[in-house]
């Protein structure tokens, strides 16, 4: 099991997102901030944009919808290009339904957590998932500090999936940087998202083989990757 990163554009210049995704060509995944100002309090971009990076890219789309109603629009992602799209289980009327349709389409079905909504409650829903992503921060903005109180979540979710013997991913989102990549890491994550971490940094592609290879010196260390 390799490390993933997906490079966040909610962190790269909106003038010049073609040649920022290009900046990044080695990552695994971008990964697209998709807000709508009511689930959470900022506006980003939608499914036109989604259509022209995915045009403009060969490395796969993760949208990532903070949104409401992503049972209306979150097959519209799939549409327009995206390879993985991620609902928040909080704003969503029917998640088994709407990953089930995901899939479907053609697109790997994900499901996000805000900080304080607890994964137990989720745990039979996990085989209709392709991958969970902890949210390590509140979801809205950019360039907010990693909540180290998230660890033990990403290791109780990590302990889930294992337990149900799942190819499921975990995603973090939220501060995730050369100081904190680790850590995720050690604690069941897999897959990596950074903005700032990596757009802030200059040279882009550089710093998304930095954090890989932090990623895989961690997970080659830790215990639930082994213990299994």
């Amino acid at each position: 099991m390799a490390p993933q990163i997906s490079p966040s554009i909610l962190s790269a210049d909106f003038a010049r997102l073609a040649e920022e995704a290009k900046a990044v060509e080695g990552a695994d995944w971008l990964h697209v901030d998709v807000m709508d100002n009511h689930f959470v309090p900022n506006l980003t971009l939608g499914v036109p944009v989604v259509e022209s990076l995915a045009r403009a890219t060969d490395t796969p789309l993760d949208c990532h919808l903070m949104i409401e109603a992503p049972d209306r629009w979150a097959p519209q992602y799939v549409e327009a290009g995206a390879g993985s799209v991620t609902f928040h289980v909080e704003a969503a009327t029917a998640p088994v339904r709407l990953a089930r349709e995901i899939r479907a389409k053609g697109a790997r079905a994900s499901m996000a957590l805000r900080p304080a909504t607890p994964i137990e409650p989720y745990e039979d829903l996990l085989p209709e998932l392709d991958m969970l992503l902890i949210m390590t921060v509140e979801p809205g903005f950019g360039g907010q500090a990693f909540l180290d109180i998230m660890l033990p979540k990403i290791r109780r979710t990590r302990e889930l999936i294992s337990r149900h013997g799942l190819e499921l991913w975990l995603q973090v989102d939220g501060g995730v940087s050369t100081s904190t990549i680790e850590r995720c890491a050690e604690a069941g994550a897999d897959v990596f998202v950074a903005g700032s971490a990596v757009y802030g940094a200059s040279d882009p592609a550089e710093a998304v083989r930095a954090l890989r290879k932090q990623a895989e010196a961690s997970m080659a260390k830790a215990s639930w990757l082994h213990d299994h």
